[in-house]
């Protein structure tokens, strides 16, 4: 990742409303500018590096991810990547706008992957193809040709909008805003010593290109790659800091939630730690006149209070500030995706475990060998859906890994399979070993890990709800006196069986 700082000769700033956002404009990198970035390296950014049309990077806060506080648009102009940043309508946000008007905020700073690169004589790394990853409001500059020249005016402050025209809406930057820029570039962050220069090693693919390039160019890259080595070597992140990278580090854990995905998440509210789901439980009556001016049946109409409690599901990590900084790829990144896959998999582990206790009707299957057995539990459970839940049909098949394969292993009497992976126009469904997309009887089959042993529940999933908000990663400097960080990850999670009358589970007998 590369990070370079920009100071700006002229920033006015102005809170944006409701109708309007607060955005920030000017230009985020300079082209054929030679800067040394926050890691020493000399770099320089040639036109076209950048691909406008891609996703919007991220407006953030001293490259801090967790403090996200809009998006950016960027176009290619004359002088040097030009951007646009909206900032998002919260307090955080508001406060950052506050900073820029204060003049706390200064400068912007780009972080950006080089796809793309070659280093000239004088040892700077000219950057061809780039991915801009985020833009930060920083305090400290290094480029002052990247300027931020205006933010956008409220539309409630009229008198101020008149002196500061807004950013238009789908326009490039103006060549009055260009103007405004400094001629010259200086870079004014401190440049720190160090005894290599960072070098991102290689993938495979890159090495043996260059390899087959031969001459001087590949004696020069085999000489970086040689002297980069030892710098990343650490005895604190055995397997994450190897010396030369080939691959992505490997993860097992497969971040997923088949019972989540199937059924689907409702938004919380955000206050409260309980909270209330109505629902109707004494439903109107309707029936046949009781005769010329006689009264009709009388009904009512009843609806209950479901309380649903909120719970924290979450964790954290204590990590050096030598583990940050040294590690290649960066182990806060390794932290953050494990984090969501381990979220994942407990969140979805809770919601399987909720749906089995809430399911209180039962069918008989005794024996999972058998494929009669399992056609009379089917629609079995489907009558009684059917039946008690007033009109529902079931749509969904819920299973434990061993019940999923005892069913995927059915044969009929012929020993052919009675799921074929391709399925003939009589085929009762199609189940397949590599596949989740899987069909039996005629139902979504949803096979789960997080089930217990032994479960099989026929259901509509609509009866089951689940409550989510997902708060994602927060860090923190540690207190303890110590170079480190608390980095954790955290979300609310409820489920709420509103309607048991539309799932069957399985029972032996």
């Amino acid at each position: 990742m590369i990070r370079f700082n920009a100071n700006p000769d002229l920033i006015i700033a102005e809170a944006g409303d409701d109708d309007r956002p607060a955005r920030i404009g000017g230009i985020a990198v300079p082209w054929d500018v030679t800067a040394t970035v926050m890691d020493g390296t000399r770099v320089k950014f040639q036109r076209g590096a950048f691909d406008t049309t891609a996703k919007k990077a991220k407006l953030v806060e001293n490259h801090d991810l967790t403090q996200l506080r809009g998006t950016v648009e960027v176009t290619d102009g004359e002088d040097g990547l030009e951007f646009v940043a909206t900032f998002a309508n919260t307090a955080a946000a508001r406060d950052a706008i506050e900073l820029v008007k204060a003049g706390a905020y200064d400068s912007v700073s780009v972080g950006a992957n080089p796809t793309k690169y070659k280093y000239d004589k004088q040892g700077v790394m000219v950057v061809t193809a780039a991915d801009l990853v985020e833009l930060s409001l920083v305090a400290v500059p290094a480029f002052s040709q990247a300027v931020i020249t205006e933010i956008a005016a409220s539309t409630s402050d009229a008198d101020d909008a008149e002196e500061t025209p807004a950013i238009p809406e789908e326009e490039p930057m103006s060549e009055e805003i260009k103007a405004e820029a400094p001629a010259s570039v200086v870079p004014t962050a401190p440049i720190y010593a160090a005894a290599r220069p960072e070098f991102k090693l290689p993938s495979l693919g890159e090495y043996m290109s260059k390899f087959l390039q031969g001459g001087a160019e590949w004696a020069e890259f085999n000489a970086r790659v040689r002297a980069a080595a030892p710098n990343v070597l650490t005895s604190d992140l055995d397997g994450v800091v190897p010396e030369i990278w080939t691959q992505q580090v490997y993860n097992n854990l497969r971040g997923y939630r088949p019972v989540i995905d199937a059924i689907g998440t409702k938004a919380m509210p955000a206050a409260g730690k309980v909270f209330i789901r109505p629902k109707v439980t004494t439903h109107t009556t309707i029936g046949l006149s009781n005769g010329e001016n006689s009264a009709l049946d009388q009904g009512t109409f009843v609806i209950s209070d479901e309380q649903v409690t909120k719970a924290v599901y979450g964790g954290y990590v204590k990590v050096s500030e030598e583990s940050i900084d040294w590690s290649s790829p960066e182990v806060i990144g390794l932290l953050l995706d494990d984090m969501a896959r381990v979220y994942a998999n407990e969140t979805d582990n809770v919601a399987a475990d909720a749906l089995l206790a809430g399911t209180s009707q039962t069918e008989v299957l005794a024996n999972t060998a058998d494929a009669a057995e399992w056609i009379t539990f089917i629609y079995g459970a489907a009558q009684e859906i059917l039946t008690n839940s007033t009109g529902h049909l079931p749509t969904h098949l819920f299973l434990s890994p061993n019940y999923w394969a005892a069913l995927g292993s059915l044969v009929d009497d012929a020993g052919r399979p009675l799921f074929p992976n391709i399925g003939p126009m009589n085929a009762l469904g199609t189940i397949s070993a590599g596949s989740s997309s899987l069909n039996a009887f005629g139902l979504t089959v949803v096979v789960d890990r997080h089930f217990a042993t032994d479960t099989a529940i026929v259901g509509v999933p609509d009866g089951f709800e689940i409550f989510e908000q997902q708060k994602g990663a927060i860090q923190a400097e540690a207190n303890d006196g110590s170079l480190s960080r608390t980095i954790a990850f955290r979300g609310y999670l409820a489920t709420l069986m509103i309607d048991a009358t539309k799932f069957v589970k399985r029972v032996a007998s």
